[in-house]
């Protein structure tokens, strides 16, 4: 389920993670050739993606349990 990034903070490891508007959240990490990320390293391409909808793991992982006990 899209959501949008509202914030990002970093983890316990440095690495950038996006606070999303469900309160879920999901890591953003640049690490090459897997997942090609450049704007996440500087300030003004992670505010750049304020806004920018992410796909929410979590909220699809409710949504299909939800649907799984109706």
């Amino acid at each position: 389920m899209d959501q949008k990034i509202t914030g990002f903070h970093q983890d316990e490891l440095q690495h950038w993670v996006a606070d999303l508007a469900c309160g879920h959240t999901q890591h953003v990490r640049h690490e090459p050739p897997w997942q090609s990320r450049p704007w996440v390293i500087l300030e003004q391409g992670r505010q750049e993606r304020i806004g920018f909808k992410l796909d929410c793991v979590e909220c699809d992982k409710e949504k299909s349990s939800g649907l799984g006990t109706a």
